[in-house]
This record gives C-alpha cells, sequence and structure tokens, in this order.
C-alpha cells in the first residue's frame, strides 16, 4: 500500500511540474535571469507550494500517527553547520546553470529534453560520492539509513 501511494504522489508531482512549466530548464533559468529576460511566473507556482505545504502539515500533523507508517518521521536538528550552508548553496548553484533540481530533472527523462541526461547522471554521481564520503570514517555501529 506505501508503495501504491508513494507511486501515485510521485505521479502527481511529476505532473504538477510538467504544468506548471518547472521541468522546462529554459523557463527556469528566464526565471533566474534578473538583469535578462525575467520570467516571474515560477513564484507563483512557488507560492502555491509553500500554502499547500504548509496547510497540509497543519493538517497531518493533527493526527496521532501517519495513515501509512508507526510515527511521523520529522527533523529534530535545529542547529546550522557547515552542511546545512554547503548543501543549499550546491543545490543552487546547479539549478541556476542547468535550470533543473532533480524532480524536474528526474520528471524531464521522460521528456528527453536537452541536456537531461548529462545533469540527472552527473546528479547521481553525486549522489554516490557523497555517500561513499558519509561513509568513510563511521563506525560500522551507526544507523544505516542516517543521512
Amino acid at each position: 500500500m506505501r508503495a501504491l501511494a508513494s507511486g501515485i504522489a510521485g505521479l502527481i508531482f511529476g505532473l504538477g511540474l510538467l504544468i506548471s512549466g518547472m521541468a522546462n530548464p529554459a523557463k527556469v533559468q528566464n526565471f533566474l535571469d534578473l538583469v535578462g529576460t525575467v520570467d516571474p511566473s515560477l513564484i507563483f507556482v512557488m507560492l502555491a507550494a509553500v500554502v499547500v505545504t504548509f496547510l497540509g502539515y497543519r493538517l497531518v500533523l493533527r493526527r496521532e500517527r501517519p495513515v501509512l507508517a508507526e510515527r511521523f518521521s520529522l527533523p529534530t536538528a535545529k542547529e546550522i553547520d557547515a552542511k546545512v550552508i554547503a548543501g543549499p548553496a550546491l543545490f543552487g548553484i546547479g539549478w541556476g546553470l542547468s535550470g533543473f533540481c532533480p524532480g524536474p530533472a528526474i520528471t524531464s527523462l521522460a521528456l528527453l529534453a536537452k541536456g537531461t541526461l548529462v545533469f540527472v547522471s552527473t546528479m547521481l554521481i553525486g549522489i554516490l560520492a557523497r555517500a561513499a564520503l558519509h561513509a568513510v570514517g563511521k563506525p560500522a555501529t551507526e544507523g544505516a539509513s542516517e543521512s
């Protein structure tokens, strides 16, 4: 049941990315180009996402537990460290240069958009490199699901 719910949520998310234009790297780059051909339309997509997320969390967190899990998995860390700064910075640089972030890039694979294969390949290399670097020096007793 969880796999089915995840699949349906992924399809809805991908469809939303396509409809909103977030899967079009040129549209994203025009959104980020503040001194050239500015396209502010994606700000409405982002604002809608923030509103839906805000309302969704308010609604869901009223429950004792999730529908398809034993408990909620919410972040507990509150400190800002180098990872919290470096991660979003790298994400933003990659998004600005390519016009893709991971969700739209994976969605765009089906469209065979120019540069998608290069972006997704390098994204996967980055994910594997991060996992390998994270594993270096970790004791074997630490949890494998930790990120």
